[in-house]
């Protein structure tokens, strides 16, 4: 295949695989989730937030309904502006926000795939080790072990951000320094952490091609500088939450936080693939943040192209200014580097980064930085594998290909999947939206280090947005620790004088979680005046008002 016959079908191929990869979801997008885990929840309203509040009142995007009275609190985990802009249509049209993440899951793994085809079919004109690469780096035991969280598969602005800074390290075009800040800015309204990762990859490559190109430095150096210039103007409304909730609440990550959520070397040796995971992996695997094996054919291609670290053919290449030997030489580093800051601070690399670039001082989980490993790895297999399509051409040598394909595709299946069924976000919600005013507590106030455990109140609040007590997020305020400190304790006296004296005008009580002192619970509020039960809900959640 070529031109317009070989994008349209690696597009086709991609959406399958996403498909396949994560199946069953495709069947019943709008019934199953990974609402067995809080993140799910915490993404799913957090695009429904922003598909919710951006048409309404823009300049108050952050201002989010949860942590109540806390404020910029969207600011306190992933923007997911992107992804929840894709799937705003969904939610606009009348969708719930677990069918719009779970669409969002699905276009993520096959647009990060397409990507990576992108990548390698710019480099090679080889439309399968552009696949190759594509499905490589969009399914693999990482981005197949974080199904929860959609930030971690809406990764295409990676391999784009390479491709436009190799671009501009080869041509110095000013429309290549305009892509590269479109693609930044992709990545930053998408996640903090894919901001770092496309700025490590530029850094990586500047320092790896600048010692073999001093010459045009003078022209390189100013495109790059444009270009953070234009990433800098585009992500302004994005940093300026972020800096207030780093100013006023303390919302830094410290060394200490990093070396807890760090990768180990070992991680490298565990793959989460069924295959792998049953047989020689299962002694290896110890934390499914903590997996980054490539797989065997990736590995295998990679070989191949440090073994053949040779120009292609002029009718093969994209961009004839660039060897494939400066790309491949650019790759190992970018895969070295990604290695290396994910052990965090296993090394002193993470902590003199962390010191220079303070972008990284919002970063938690140093272990993420393998997806630069992971992409460099498979984009150094996509030049392995279309190194040997150039030296045995042929009908056979593409079926070798497609089979090294399917094979890479079988080693990191994990499919199907267990999902939790979804049957809507309880009706009792609704009723918040007809009163006047409301400031919503869910009881159980969980303490601070169960708070995950609102993640499905959190959820719950897309029904209405009013203001709610409750909260999940990456950070939690000390706002919030002091009212759960009391709040626990409902429904003691204590605690309702203190939701009183915060504000709270509406209580949501769950029994069920109470466990054994559910029937207490609803027999001490029916004998108060000042609790007045509005409705009984599904699994007898009871709405109350507070006088």
């Amino acid at each position: 295949m070529s031109g317009r016959r070989a994008w349209a079908g690696a597009a086709v191929v991609c959406a399958l695989l996403a498909v396949v990869h994560t199946w069953p979801l495709a069947t019943a997008p709008g019934r199953l989730s990974r609402n067995d885990n809080n993140d799910a929840q915490l993404n799913e309203w957090i695009m429904a937030w922003v598909a919710h509040q951006l048409p309404r009142s823009p300049l108050h995007l952050f201002e989010a309904n949860i942590f109540f009275p806390a404020h910029d609190t969207l600011a306190f985990s992933e923007p997911l502006i992107v992804p929840a802009l894709l799937g705003a249509p969904i939610r606009w049209a009348g969708g719930s926000p677990v069918l719009v993440m779970n669409l969002m899951v699905i276009a993520g793994f096959a647009l990060t795939a397409f990507a990576g085809f992108v990548l390698l079919y710019r480099w090679s004109g080889d439309p399968i080790a552009g696949l190759l690469t594509g499905a490589t780096f969009a399914f693999n035991t990482h981005t197949l072990t974080r199904l929860p969280h959609v930030q971690a598969l809406h990764l295409y602005g990676l391999p784009l951000v390479l491709l436009a800074t190799d671009r501009l390290l080869s041509t110095h075009r000013t429309r290549d320094a305009v892509w590269l800040a479109v693609w930044m800015a992709v990545l930053a309204y998408t996640s903090g952490y894919l901001a770092v990762f496309g700025a490590v990859i530029i850094g990586t490559a500047l320092l790896v091609r600048l010692p073999h190109g001093l010459r045009g430095a003078g022209k390189v150096l100013p495109m790059f500088a444009l270009a953070a210039g234009l990433t800098a103007i585009a992500v302004a409304p994005l940093w300026a939450p972020y800096h207030r909730v780093a100013v006023d609440y303390g919302m830094v990550r410290s060394l200490d936080n990093v070396a807890e959520y760090s990768a180990s070397l070992k991680g490298y040796l565990t793959a989460a693939g069924t295959i792998h995971a049953s047989t020689w992996s299962r002694s290896f695997f110890r934390d499914p943040v903590d997996s980054f094996f490539p797989g065997v054919v990736v590995i295998a291609l990679t070989m191949v192209a440090l073994w053949r670290l040779r120009p292609l053919p002029q009718s093969t290449a994209a961009h004839s200014g660039t060897l494939p030997g400066e790309r491949v030489l650019m790759l190992l580093a970018i895969t070295g580097v990604g290695l290396i800051l994910s052990l965090g601070t296993r090394t002193p690399v993470y902590g003199w980064l962390y010191r220079v670039f303070p972008p990284m001082h919002g970063l938690r989980a140093a272990a993420r930085f393998g997806n630069l490993f992971l992409l460099g790895m498979s984009a150094l297999a996509g030049l392995g594998l279309a190194s040997l399509r150039v030296r045995y051409p042929g009908r056979r040598s593409l079926a070798v290909a497609i089979a090294l394909l399917a094979v890479a595709n079988v080693e990191a299946l994990r499919a199907p999947f267990d999902y939790r069924r979804f049957d809507g976000v309880p009706g009792i919600y609704r009723l918040l939206t007809s009163e006047p005013r409301v400031v919503l507590a869910e009881v159980p106030f969980y303490p601070r280090q169960a708070v995950f455990e609102n993640g499905e109140y959190v959820l719950n609040s897309t029904a209405h947005w009013r203001p709610l007590m409750n909260g999940y997020s990456g950070y939690t305020p000390a706002s919030y620790t002091a009212y759960a400190d009391v709040f626990w304790y409902f429904p003691r006296e204590e605690a309702i004088q203190a939701m009183r004296h915060a504000g709270v005008t509406h209580v949501m009580v769950h029994p069920a979680r109470f466990g054994p002192e559910a029937d207490q619970v609803v027999a001490a509020l029916a004998g108060r005046r000042d609790f007045e039960l509005m409705a009984v809900g599904s699994q007898g959640i009871r709405l109350y008002r507070l006088h």
